[in-house]
């Protein structure tokens, strides 16, 4: 509040005392009838005194709101002559960094072009020194860093490739680690042993007596039995035995069974032939049958044609580098769910199509042509949905597989037969590669003898000691593990161990 806005306030004061007395006067002469004079003298005095201490109190104040103004304005310019003085001083302190790093920055250019001369200077001597020793060696420093850049290439790219293989091989499992472990539990869950059947079956004889009644006067029971069984029966010199051959697994089963029960029975002529045939016909067709649908059961499908339920159980009876076909489907049909599973889509597809993927195994030697385009015909022509058809058929490439269940049933085949134990490998390609594998380190010079150990996973070479030392031998192994990684094709790995023993003897007379 300012000086003008007190005195506004006194004069409104003195307004409203001179209002009050003239409104008491006005009062008074109403109620004393003209005596009011002297009370309306008496009234004015008062207001005046009033109004000449409101005066006094105003002025007062202003003169007092005034020092506290001048005072704040005295501080405020002591504050700004304060910040003054201090930019100031920062103004000089940035001044003088300026300037220093002026003179830093002139310093800095000055080293770098001393630096660059004696860069200049060093490269220069250092040309002079290389062109005096070129000229002191004759050779061509050029050609001997790119003679010894590519010997170390070379050397580097077969490190690169057998590290590039290892890393491979660490990624793929790594990749494959949670199907390992999803698939490992199903794995031993189902592990069968190998099957041996091949193409015949052996009946057990109780005496080689019994060959002579199999045989009949004259061949006349062998020839009977052939000919109502449709197999051959092989009567040799192998004791308490005979051999039923055939390629058709079903009707070979139907002649073992004849066979067996015409040895126990005893009575063996054309008609107990035929009579027994028919039972053991009876027998097979109806265990073909269980088969069929122990397997739906096991595996948990429904709705499949009574057909492709009879040929499931011929599959009993056929079997795949010694791997019984009947138990490779279950067997693929609870992987494929459990990958489906996995992957987080519908498991009853990828399922059925595993459960009927080698189907047209049980007619391939009836009908021409590829096991995977039969079975999905077989399976098309019996009303299987267009996605298990399509599974089947490119469960070996034959067609491209379009869709995820295809490719889940082509792993689950894979990992079913290839799991250990579950087919056999040819003794014939078993001895070609160990021959194969002895023969490689056996080119090399100085080699005595080879020996292929543990299945092929290990090579000890036995050198002779007169042509090769104990510093060759290090190199050696080298050179043969590298052979052996360019020539043959193996899994894993192979241990290549250099025996060199250098022996000394003499006798005494």
């Amino acid at each position: 509040m300012d000086i003008a806005a007190l005195v506004a306030t006194a004069g409104g004061a003195v307004i409203v005392g001179l209002a009050a007395g003239w409104f008491l006067k006005a009062l008074l002469q109403r109620r004393t009838g003209g005596h009011a004079e002297e009370l309306v003298g008496e009234a004015r005095l008062e207001a005046q005194r009033v109004l000449t201490r409101a005066e006094e109190e105003a002025r007062a104040k202003a003169d007092a709101y005034r020092e506290r103004e001048e005072a704040e304005l005295e501080h405020r310019k002591l504050e700004a002559a304060t910040l003054e003085q201090r930019l100031s001083q920062r103004e000089v302190t940035l001044e003088q960094r300026a300037a220093n790093l002026a003179q830093r920055e002139e310093l800095l250019i000055e080293r770098e072009v001393a630096t660059n001369a004696i860069r200049e200077a060093v490269e220069r001597d250092r040309e002079e020194a290389r062109g005096i020793l070129e000229r002191a060696a004759g050779f061509d420093s050029r050609a001997a860093k790119e003679e010894l850049l590519q010997k170390a290439e070379d050397e580097a790219r077969r490190e690169a490739m057998v590290l590039v293989r290892d890393i491979e091989i660490k990624a793929r499992e790594e990749s494959e680690r949670r199907s390992r472990r999803v698939l490992a539990g199903v794995i031993q869950r189902m592990a069968s042993s190998v099957v041996a059947e091949t193409t015949v079956s052996v009946v057990p004889l109780p005496s080689d007596d019994m060959k002579g009644r199999i045989i009949g006067r004259d061949g006349r029971n062998i020839r009977a039995f052939e000919s109502i069984t449709g197999v051959d029966l092989i009567v040799d010199d192998t004791p308490e035995t005979v051999t039923v051959s055939t390629f058709d697994p079903v009707r070979r089963e139907i002649a073992r069974t004849t066979l067996a029960k015409l040895v126990e029975d005893g009575r063996i002529h054309p008609a107990s032939i035929e009579e027994f045939y028919e039972k053991a016909r009876a027998e097979v067709e109806q265990s073909i049958k269980d088969a069929g649908e122990w397997a739906m059961l096991e595996v948990g499908v429904s709705r499949i044609h009574p057909e492709i339920v009879t040929l499931l159980g011929r599959l009993k009876y056929r079997t795949s580098y010694g791997q019984n076909v009947l138990n490779h489907l279950v067997e693929s049909a609870h992987i494929a769910a459990l990958l489906a599973a996995e992957l987080g889509t519908d498991p009853d597809e990828a399922k059925r199509g595993a459960f009927l993927h080698d189907i047209g195994k049980a007619v391939t030697h009836e009908v021409g042509g590829s096991h995977a385009l039969i079975g999905a015909e077989i399976a098309r022509r019996f009303g299987e949905d267009a996605g298990v058809v399509h599974a089947i058929e490119a469960h070996h490439n034959e067609v491209e597989p379009r869709t995820l269940s295809a490719v889940i049933v082509q792993a689950a085949d894979a990992v079913s037969a290839a799991r250990p134990g579950a087919r056999s490998e040819a003794l014939e390609s078993y001895v070609r590669r160990l021959q194969k594998l002895e023969d490689i380190a056996a080119s090399f010079p100085g080699v005595d003898r080879v020996f292929a150990m543990q299945a092929g996973r290990e090579v000890r070479v036995v050198v002779d000691p007169g042509s090769i030392d104990d510093a060759s031998s290090a190199e050696l192994a080298r050179n043969i593990a590298r052979h052996l990684e360019d020539n043959l094709q193996y899994p894993g790995q192979i241990e290549v161990t250099v025996i060199r023993e250098y022996r000394s003897t003499d006798y005494a007379r």
